[in-house]
């Protein structure tokens, strides 16, 4: 592991996990947890309007428990009247750090100038971090996606614009707003960013979906760190994987049974937080993240998409055989 300061407080690791709209949940965080884990994992987003008229659901989005932390929490909004309050809050409900989205590409967030759609108003960042920084005492992150387009790359400017907010590290994912999840995340952008930067901290975000991959980051980049998105799908243990391949260490062969048990734990993790319903179709989504490819994961999507209850749920989960040579592990 490579331990990171950001502002007063030492991370224990560099490798973090990223807020994940619908998939960085409770149980989420827990599976992350339970192998040699990342610095830091945050939540899902929430939106700084909801947290201030005390949306039931936004702070369900924010449960934690003691063994999460080191936690963070990630606003995503662009009211400079209510960012303050937002942020105050957090820090009140015992988080550990605090991020500002300016990356989400979604047009629902977008439309009103918030996520990615901050990528067109700089300064406005710059002035949102500073109502941040004056309200609360914990480390003060954003994370952004290096452009709205690839004629307006605007990753350099924002970091330059963060450090002179006082925010303390910058999360950059190597894709555009238009580009959304498409096309490979251009590293050589994040590299902008880490030589214009002085006292803020850089990970580098984007298509790390192996420790090998997260290597290279680190290696082409000269980034502080890394900050794993979807590459944590199916595999929580991949912040492991990094930190092992970092010390030189062999990677540990972790075939069928290992990601059916994980599964299984992760499922149980679910049951017993979410209500019926709820976890059936959060096993529709998280079954998927474990069995990408092959037999297997035809048979699970196709078992799955009809049950009831989740007793049948857990009937298909200890059901499953490893059919094939072709599945392709997490």
């Amino acid at each position: 592991m490579t331990p990171i300061s950001i502002g007063k407080k030492t991370f224990k690791s560099n490798v973090f996990y990223a807020p994940l709209a619908g998939c960085s949940d409770y149980a989420y965080r827990q599976m992350a947890r339970r192998y040699s884990p990342p610095g830091l994992v945050f939540c899902e987003m929430v939106k700084m309007e909801a947290l201030v008229r005390a949306d039931r659901n936004s702070f369900r989005l924010l449960d934690y428990s003691k063994d999460m932390h080191p936690i963070g929490a990630q606003l995503c909004g662009s009211n400079l009247n209510l960012v303050g309050q937002a942020a105050r809050i957090i820090e009140d409900l015992g988080f550990d750090l605090i991020d500002l989205n300016c990356g989400c590409p979604v047009d629902k967030v977008t439309r009103d100038g918030s996520g990615s759609g901050l990528l067109k108003n700089p300064n406005k960042i710059g002035d949102l971090l500073s109502k941040i920084l004056a309200t609360v005492s914990i480390p003060v992150t954003v994370k952004i996606r290096v452009g709205w387009d690839e004629q307006s790359i605007v990753a350099p400017l924002i970091t330059k614009i963060a450090e002179q907010a006082g925010a303390q590290a910058i999360f950059i994912h190597g894709r555009t707003r238009v580009q959304a999840y498409k096309g490979p995340a251009n590293w050589d952008y994040i590299k902008d960013c880490v030589k214009v930067a002085n006292t803020i901290r850089v990970f580098g975000n984007g298509d790390v979906f192996s420790a090998d991959k997260a290597l290279d980051l680190l290696e082409k980049t000269g980034c502080d760190g890394v900050l794993v998105s979807r590459g944590t799908f199916g595999q929580p243990w991949i912040a492991e994987d990094i930190h092992r391949m970092l010390s030189g260490l062999p990677p540990i062969e972790r075939g069928f049974e290992f990601c059916k048990q994980a599964l299984l734990d992760h499922f149980d993790i679910i049951r017993r937080y979410a209500p019926e319903k709820k976890a059936i179709l959060d096993m529709r989504r998280v079954g998927c993240w474990y069995f990408k490819k092959g037999e297997v994961a035809k048979e699970f999507r196709k078992s799955i998409s009809g049950v009831k209850t989740l007793d049948q749920v857990e009937a298909i989960l200890h059901s499953l055989t490893n059919k094939t040579s072709s599945l392709i592990y997490s």
